[in-house]
């Protein structure tokens, strides 16, 4: 018998090096997409464009005619990315769950997986792809914790795992991922704390999820987009005073505190989201500079518990949010001139203590100008009141009583 076996190993070999040439495709991987398939359905087959059809395994080169994979020119060939569904926004995706199977297409560098109703884990044998860059596994029912194996890929640059319902916490060896640059891990049920982060990384989205603690002490300079909102994040915020490449900063409806730091108010942050949090002081004075806020511009430090009169730093912001604070005194001059001129189309101050408008004689609001000053220590003015267009949170009611800006102003408008 054992040299019967001996005598086919020959003819096996052959045969699955003639499915190669055949089919220009390696053997393993060919047999790893057979099981990919088996473990995944199109969610509708009559939808106009369902995925698997192009999957033919009596094809002559799966590599030209698999919908989703590209394969490199080597012989035998081997599948280099992996793209399951179309992304078509007329495609409904795919159900199943991911196999293990993907682990054995050594040579892979991309995974994504688009928008279906996949469910069950990760597999933590996706750790083994040594030559992973890309790992995209968004808009579907993924549970299970994100596989610590996963922040052992070496070459590992976008981690985007968002809109799923993914548990657990993110492993502290994710700071040794030198060429991870993307992580978007929003929209999970993801807990913990936020560890120590990439020294390059670029794009953090941590939103909508249970996160709890402090930001790291040390965040990467690199930083250009950071968005935790929607978690229990607290304390001040001193760790961000040095990045100095942030051009979207949100962190939005979490437990913050303390002065926002005076490094944030400058216009190449152009979108700034801070409301529904606890911060206080106020926004600071600083100096005129060539560098001003302009189109396409959001600012929201709106539910807070900021305090003092507004200074001209966010001058020129596009969409401005500033209400349901503590501020007082007058809206400065420059601010009225931009709402007037179009360039701020939208100044929300309602819910403050605010005592004047100055009204620029002469000149009506544009029509395209959303304007509230509900609620403050002042009626507005007449000019103004015929136009302010308030959201329906704003309530009904035009100025505060006199008592409750006693404290505030010595005088109402």
């Amino acid at each position: 018998m054992k040299k019967m076996l001996l005598c086919l190993l020959p003819l096996v070999l052959i045969i699955l090096s003639n499915v190669e040439q055949v089919q220009g495709i390696s053997a393993v991987d060919l047999s790893a997409l057979r099981e990919i398939k088996n473990s995944l359905t199109d969610i509708s087959s009559s939808s106009p464009n369902p995925f698997f059809t192009t999957w033919d395994f009596t094809t002559s080169d799966p590599c030209s005619t698999f919908a989703g994979i590209t394969c490199s020119s080597s012989i035998p060939k081997r599948v280099t990315t992996l793209n399951l569904g179309t992304g078509l926004s007329d495609s409904p995706g795919l159900a199943g769950t991911l196999s293990p199977a993907i682990s054995n297409i050594s040579e892979l560098t991309q995974l994504i997986l688009f928008t279906g109703i996949v469910t069950g884990p990760i597999p933590s044998q996706l750790g083994t792809l040594k030559k992973l860059s890309v790992i995209s596994l968004t808009n579907n029912r993924l549970t299970g914790s994100i596989p610590a194996s996963i922040f052992s890929l070496p070459n590992l640059h976008t981690l985007d795992l968002s809109h799923n319902q993914l548990t657990g916490t993110i492993p502290g060896s994710i700071s040794t991922l030198s060429d991870l640059k993307v992580v978007i891990l929003g929209s999970n049920k993801l807990s913990g704390v936020i560890p120590q982060l990439p020294a390059e990384l670029l794009h953090l989205d941590l939103s909508n999820n249970e996160f709890s603690g402090m930001l790291p002490k040390r965040m990467p300079l690199t930083l250009r987009y950071l968005s935790v909102l929607g978690n229990s994040l607290w304390g001040p915020l001193s760790t961000l005073e040095s990045l100095s490449e942030l051009v979207y900063l949100d962190l939005s409806m979490n437990r913050f505190s303390g002065p926002i730091p005076t490094s944030l108010f400058r216009a190449t942050l152009s979108s700034m989201f801070l409301q529904r949090n606890n911060f206080t002081g106020g926004v600071p004075q600083l100096p005129p500079t060539s560098s001003l806020y302009g189109p396409g511009s959001t600012v929201d430090l709106s539910h807070n518990y900021l305090t003092g009169e507004l200074t001209n730093t966010l001058t020129g912001v596009e969409t401005l949010f500033l209400n349901n604070n503590m501020f007082t005194g007058s809206v400065p001059r420059d601010y009225v001139e931009s709402v007037y001129s179009g360039n701020t189309k939208t100044l929300y101050l309602q819910h403050n203590y605010i005592a004047e408008f100055p009204v620029v004689e002469g000149l009506a609001l544009p029509d395209s100008v959303a304007l509230c000053l509900s609620y403050n220590c002042m009626v507005p003015p007449v000019p103004v009141l015929e136009f302010m267009a308030c959201p329906a949170s704003a309530g009904d009611i035009i100025s505060r009583p006199v008592n409750q800006c006693s404290a505030f102003n010595t005088s109402m408008a």
